[in-house]
């Protein structure tokens, strides 16, 4: 027995992995490693307490952990979390967590290591920043190189389009099958714009889409929203560095925005086998956006030649992109507000946001769906963009 039913395949558009401190240190060039700093937790449920304590034991969980693990069973995805999870960072346990799991393949992304090459500062080197992005493609296509069900997903900063199509050729050559992008606009530039269209050209000749994911944007919205004159308040977590109220009702707005201007920018018009999926941003924003876009371009092609497309946008979006809604999302409303081709099914294994039981959380919005339906959300929708993923 597996956690997924064996009535159907699963396609797991979203895990990851949980890692350890010198994960970018450890697979960075030798000229640069001493300058890479340690993952850092600070924003995380992972203490350094207990880190503290896996590295101690050689980077390893112990065995008696490992048989705990094993031993839930089916109960894994429900009980086994974060760090302590079976899998979350040595690739033998995750193939082990991946046969409990019962998906056929998996879409594995980091956590905690992004937040140096993703975020620019005048504080940080450029060459450090894309010596880590190296440093992480390196250290995700070794976890992934023994099961052929972890899909690997590479980083690429768009800061520096000399340098993001350095490392996309490299990120390629390890054989990662998409591409983590920030959904902020790459430094002061628009994600379509002309210095960008090799990036994009290549990911579309080479078959390999282009992800966004929470963690690819400041996690906090502006300072000046939360400024209203009362206490701080907590992030869900209860500290300070993650997501707070305001931040999680305004977590669609970069996702969007990024999405928008790369279809009005012609990127998706121009690149026709251009794939891409929003991953763990939600979806509920994604039934209105398609509307809009749809009357923006009709209305503003009157004037703006740019927008004369010959495949309108909901139709690029229906053909080229994919969403994963949350598990507190009715992704049957959501199908009904739009269409069925653009959900994913995702577990956030192994962590809790995924919840303990994806499948009937996302089950119990579609009982009254045709298996078309189903189909479509669990596997169909994820083969559209990832087709290699069949074999």
């Amino acid at each position: 027995m597996t956690y997924a039913p064996d009535h159907r395949p699963f396609f797991d558009a979203d895990s990851h992995i949980m890692e350890l401190p010198d994960f970018l240190k450890s697979y960075a060039d030798p000229s640069i490693r001493a300058d890479i700093p340690e993952v850092s937790y600070s924003a995380s449920l992972v203490t350094d307490e207990e880190v503290a304590v896996i590295m101690g034991q050689g980077g390893r969980h112990s065995e008696a952990h490992i048989a705990d693990q094993i031993a839930m069973g089916d109960d894994l995805i429900a009980k086994s979390k974060e760090i302590q999870a079976l899998g979350a960072f040595n690739k033998d346990d995750r193939t082990a967590a991946l046969d409990m799991l019962g998906f056929k393949k998996q879409l594995v992304f980091a956590t905690h290591s992004v937040a140096f090459p993703f975020h620019p500062s005048q504080k940080k080197d450029p060459n450090l920043r894309y010596g880590a992005t190296r440093a992480h493609n390196r250290h995700m296509a070794d976890f992934c190189s023994d099961d052929s069900r972890l899909m690997g997903v590479g980083i690429i900063p768009l800061d520096d389009p000399a340098k993001a199509m350095e490392e996309l050729e490299f990120a390629l050559s390890l054989g990662l099958e998409s591409i983590w992008v920030p959904h902020r606009a790459p430094g002061d530039r628009s994600p379509g714009h002309i210095d960008l269209e090799p990036f994009w050209a290549l990911l579309a000749q080479s078959g390999t889409p282009f992800v966004l994911h929470v963690g690819g944007a400041p996690l906090q919205a502006l300072k000046s929203w939360s400024n209203n004159g009362r206490a701080a308040v907590r992030d869900w977590m209860g500290g300070g560095e993650n997501v707070r109220t305001k931040d999680a009702a305004l977590m669609h707005q970069p996702p969007e925005t990024f999405l928008s201007m790369l279809l009005l920018d012609g990127v998706l018009e121009r690149n026709p086998t251009l794939r891409g999926a929003a991953v763990e941003l939600g979806a509920g924003w994604v039934p209105e956006m398609v509307r809009r876009l749809d009357w923006v371009s009709k209305i503003y092609s009157r004037v703006d030649e740019s927008v004369r497309f010959e495949r309108t946008p909901s139709q690029q979006i229906r053909e080229q992109l994919a969403f994963t809604p949350f598990p507190n999302e009715d992704v049957s409303r959501l199908i009904d507000d739009s269409n069925e081709d653009l959900f994913l099914f995702s577990s956030d294994y192994p962590h809790v946001e995924g919840g303990r039981n994806p499948i009937g959380k996302f089950e119990s919005y579609l009982s009254s769906s045709p298996d078309q339906v189903k189909d479509k959300f669990y596997s169909e929708n994820f083969l559209r963009l990832w087709p290699s993923a069949a074999a």
